[in-house]
């Protein structure tokens, strides 16, 4: 049984819960991560979410997702993710947006409401998705996916959508983004 953390306002823990049982209408605040994963030649990989996942199935996205398990730190959780989602290992794991958070509704009502620091990775490996958690996959220029996701051409899940906005204002690519400090994360991540 997969737990996440419950957060208050500030970024504390409150408590967990299972993750099966907290995506609904009135969704807690909880923390999360997302990841950016990048090939040697600076290329974003991005993902298609399966079309059996509770929220935003079937929906363009960031290379991965997930939460901490208590007490994980988030770079091996995004490791965790990595493989479990695509079977890969990441490299150079480095923390790009450390207070990100969110909180979208689908047509249904269903709601994601997350503090959810957002990670830059690397990979030399060729991912093998996960059908259960991975519809699909590409790799493209991060400045025309950046572009195409700002004008809206390229549809992608609220918060990469948020994301990509953010990463933008740090420079042009991945290479020139200057890490931030993880003194800035939630009390709750565990670096």
């Amino acid at each position: 049984m997969e737990q996440v953390i419950l957060l208050d306002e500030n970024g504390c823990a409150t408590g967990l819960a299972e993750k099966l049982s907290i995506h609904h209408l009135q969704t807690p605040l909880h923390l999360a991560y997302s990841c950016y994963i990048f090939d040697s030649k600076g290329q974003i990989l991005v993902t298609r979410r399966a079309f059996t996942k509770r929220t935003w199935p079937g929906i363009w996205t960031n290379s991965c997702c997930g939460h901490p398990a208590p007490g994980e730190p988030l770079a091996d959780a995004a490791r965790r993710r990595a493989r479990q989602e695509l079977g890969i290992s990441i490299d150079n794991v480095r923390l790009m947006l450390p207070d990100f958070r969110y909180r979208a509704v689908m047509n249904n009502g269903i709601v994601e409401n997350e503090l959810c620091p957002v990670l830059a990775a690397t990979t030399s490996q060729i991912p093998q998705p996960n059908p259960k958690e991975t519809d699909a996959i590409r790799f493209l220029d991060w400045c025309r996916f950046a572009d195409s996701v700002a004008d809206g051409s390229f549809v992608v899940s609220p918060w990469c959508r948020d994301q990509v906005s953010e990463l933008v204002k740090l420079g042009s690519g991945p290479s020139c983004w200057p890490p931030a400090s993880a003194h800035l994360l939630p009390s709750a991540a565990i670096w």
